[in-house]
């Protein structure tokens, strides 16, 4: 009998040879799977027998949930940077290059090193069909073991439960939030998808949700596992700072640590300080903060330009849009003016979306995707239609959009660039390149 996932008939194409590049690796992977999404772990779980016959002699953190993960890897992986430790980090999508997802204490991976762990996959996977994530996924574990890293922080791709990264037991982990996003693959209501994400626990460890309210689902699973679980507003307290609007303070276990109340998303830096002081009890709590003020995240409320202010970010489901929408609403300059960028894939709740934004928004510039998926400008146009904007215009391209936002805007006015990974890495695209 073939393993789980194995055809007995070759793969679509030979594996790229000796010498080729990222890009070879990448288009390859793109076809040695029937689907882009396959959730499961049986696949993954023959090939990782086969590169790690022992769980790998690391700390294994891994981070979940629906909006909020990349800020809590990235200011975890700043924390124990910064306390001397060595790290891993695996996040997911890209913005530009791939290898921004798998990054090597601090740095994106580099070519030579990538194209190795690509290759060491491979030769691991015999005929056994991993997707694309899953085949990116084992190869970063590669990586973080041949670099000999201590701690290896992996943010889950979709859900948790059967998330490829949820193929190795986790030592640590945070659950960020817990909204409605990927329906046809989680469910359609907090308690299925609260399940999902709650896969990622394991029997005793240590674990923070940064969900003020999480599902019944969520507390059940830490339960029955006995879970150390800290919950925010429970376990642990934000609060506003006396005196200081751009400073939230984190009241846990008695130490009261200054975090910066935007422009990342405050519950999920106060995740990861919670979980650092498990992690690193030798750092005094003030300097957890101190370290905490110093993270950010690209296409995250990303400033891009100045004079009009450009702000991008990749928020793409109603709960990431309100959050969004606090943020613009209180940066916001008097008598200035706000203008949407938007451009959004097929499967989202681009009407969500829009109602969340479209109290701040004064001007809409609706875009199309032309990805996979992408949603076309006529049909976002539709759905403005129907959230009662009419203040709007579509265009062709992000770009061109952004061009028409610019060309509107005052100087003291606001352009947001948001609604996908793709949106903003346009946006990104074009004004590095008009910068040059």
């Amino acid at each position: 009998m073939n393993p789980p996932g194995t055809d007995p008939s070759p793969a679509p194409a030979s594996s790229p040879g000796a010498g080729a590049s990222v890009q070879d690796w990448l288009n390859w992977l793109e076809a040695i799977h029937p689907a882009e999404i396959d959730l499961g772990l049986d696949r993954v779980l023959v090939v990782l027998r086969r590169l790690f016959p022992r769980k790998p002699n690391a700390r294994i953190i891994t981070v979940a949930g629906t909006n909020g993960k990349g800020t809590t890897v990235a200011t975890l992986e700043k924390l124990l940077l910064a306390a001397g430790r060595t790290t891993g980090a695996y996040t997911s999508p890209h913005l530009q290059d791939y290898n921004e997802r798998v990054r090597l204490n601090g740095t994106d991976i580099s070519d030579p090193v990538l194209v190795s762990a690509f290759e060491k996959v491979e030769e691991a996977r015999g005929k056994v069909s991993l997707t694309y994530f899953e085949f990116g996924t084992l190869a970063a574990f590669v990586a973080f073991a041949d670099a000999g890293v201590e701690d290896w922080i992996l943010e889950v791709g979709l859900g948790g439960r059967l998330d490829a990264v949820n193929v190795l037991d986790a030592d640590f982990a945070v659950i960020t939030s817990i909204d409605i996003d990927h329906i046809g693959f989680l469910g359609d209501n907090r308690e299925v998808i609260g399940f999902e994400k709650a896969g990622i626990l394991r029997p005793g460890i240590f674990a923070v949700c940064a969900d003020p309210e999480p599902p019944a689902s969520v507390l059940q699973q830490a339960a029955a596992q006995k879970v150390n679980l800290q919950v925010t507003g429970r376990d642990y307290q934000l609060s506003p700072a006396n005196g200081d609007p751009n400073t939230v303070e984190l009241t846990v276990a008695g130490d009261h640590i200054n975090l910066p109340a935007g422009p990342l998303p405050v519950q999920s830096v106060a995740a990861a300080v919670v979980l650092a002081r498990k992690l690193l009890p030798d750092v005094a709590p003030s300097s957890l903060g101190e370290i905490a003020r110093t993270v950010s995240v690209p296409g995250r409320f990303e400033l891009l330009a100045r004079s009009p202010f450009v702000r991008a970010d990749v928020g793409h489901n109603p709960h990431a849009a309100r959050w969004l929408s606090g943020q613009v609403s209180a940066g916001r300059l008097t008598g200035s003016k706000v203008h949407a960028v938007y451009a959004a894939l097929a499967d989202k709740d681009v009407e969500g979306v829009m109602t969340a934004m479209k109290s701040v928004a004064d001007q809409w510039y609706f875009a199309g995707l032309d990805v996979p998926r992408g949603l076309a400008v006529d049909q976002l146009v539709s759905h403005a239609r129907a959230c009662g904007i009419t203040d709007s215009e579509g265009y062709g391209s992000v770009s061109h959009a952004l061009d028409a936002a610019i060309a509107n805007a005052r100087p003291d006015d606001c352009i947001v660039v948001f609604g996908s990974f793709y949106t903003v890495a346009e946006a990104r695209a074009k004004l590095a390149g008009a910068g040059s």
